[in-house]
């Protein structure tokens, strides 16, 4: 069984055509091909300005997260399902240029008889924890609040998600606009940056319903069935050989841990790149849903061509080796390395490579892009070459 089928059946999609079909004839907004919805500053009424509203969540990771602290009792892993949620937010808001100012609103749905007050104080710490430290990074985030619904007959452990808003010049605005001899810069998502207190696996929060389902074993199933979709076929629950509490002699990490590894927010680089260099930058790509096609989504006649990807981080190894699933597909759902892509002329690529280093985040010239009849992408490595 593939991968696609496989997702399938677990109720998920990486590409999520349904959805993108479902709203292809909806008003795109001030810049049609941004990365964000751009809309009139409808609060401020100023011709020169524009807002932007972006709501997203954590995913399936809180149900993982939910059975690591079952199983362990470290609550830690609920600050960083926090910062999945604000990141998944605020990342993509500074692909369009967005780097500060930015509102949050949270919204937390829990079953209370499964998640105790003590997480939410958890959840809520966590909030105005990342709050500081990315002030201390030169990022201001604002929470205005938010709500903590008790929903047990919908969710059945805890959905985490924000609702972001920010108030920027249409000036300031990063439109996508990949040009022919443009170079992809890729920055890692694993490692250990200058603002991460450990190694980072690098898993974002994108394909965790694979992810947890393909890596850990089945005693899973049995102690936690409130962590998964009952109607799922038995055999593509917890179907693989790790337990959570098992250590990867590769990166020290439980393999719990490694997989829970919050998303690893590019707030404090973009802020910098955009802020010195934003009239180079063709087009900047968040590598969320749709992981190394995300984007297709943003070219039309366009060849893109990823052949100097970097090598496999051991989290996805583990995940290719335990799901069986082909390289092809592993491209598709998961980052695979890199969760950011900026795009621009070659001559300025070092300036990139250079500020990424300062934060010790891995960067490196990925691809190239070439103008075609039709839009392309093919990512090559040593295990083959893939066309999407």
């Amino acid at each position: 069984m593939d991968v696609g089928s496989k997702y399938d059946q677990r109720g998920v999609s990486s590409s999520k055509s349904d959805v993108h079909d479902a709203i292809k004839h909806l008003d795109k907004g001030l810049f049609p091909n941004a990365f964000c919805k751009i809309l009139p500053d409808y609060l401020g009424g100023d011709e020169t300005y524009c807002n932007i509203m972006h709501a997203d969540t954590a995913g399936t990771k809180p149900s993982l997260a939910y059975v690591y602290w079952k199983e362990t009792g470290d609550s830690s892993v609920w600050a960083g399902v926090i910062q999945d949620a604000i990141v998944m937010n605020v990342d993509d808001m500074a692909c369009v240029g967005a780097v500060d100012n930015i509102v949050l609103s949270s919204t937390i749905g829990r079953n209370k008889t499964l998640i105790p007050g003590a997480v939410v104080k958890d959840l809520i710490d966590g909030t105005q924890d990342f709050i500081a430290k990315m002030k201390n990074l030169g990022v201001t985030l604002h929470l205005s609040g938010g709500e903590t619904a008790d929903v047990g007959d919908i969710v059945r452990t805890l959905d985490v998600g924000f609702t972001a808003f920010a108030r920027i010049k249409k000036s300031d605005v990063i439109d996508i606009d990949i040009q022919d001899g443009d170079v992809i810069v890729a920055l890692a998502s694993y490692g250990q940056s200058t603002y991460e207190t450990e190694y980072n696996g690098g898993m974002g929060s994108n394909g965790l319903t694979s992810a947890r389902h393909d890596v850990f074993g089945k005693y899973l199933a049995e102690k936690y069935p409130e962590s998964y979709n009952p109607e799922i076929d038995a055999d593509l629950v917890y179907a693989g050989g790790k337990a959570l509490t098992d250590i990867d002699s590769e990166t020290g990490l439980t393999y719990g841990k490694l997989v829970l590894s919050p998303t690893r927010t590019f707030m404090p680089v973009l802020n910098r790149i955009i802020g010195s260099m934003k009239e180079e930058i063709h087009g900047l790509i968040h590598t969320t849903g749709g992981a190394q096609t995300k984007v297709m989504n943003f070219v039309h006649g366009m060849h893109i061509i990823k052949d100097n990807m970097f090598d496999v981080p051991p989290l996805f190894r583990i995940i290719k080796e335990e799901s069986g699933t082909d390289w092809r597909e592993m491209y598709q759902v998961f980052n695979m390395g890199h969760r950011l892509e900026v795009y621009l002329k070659p001559d300025a690529a070092q300036d990139v490579l250079d500020i990424a280093k300062e934060f010790k985040i891995d960067a490196k010239i990925i691809g190239r892009c070439e103008v075609a009849e039709e839009k392309k992408l093919t990512i090559s490595t040593d295990t083959g070459t893939y066309t999407y």
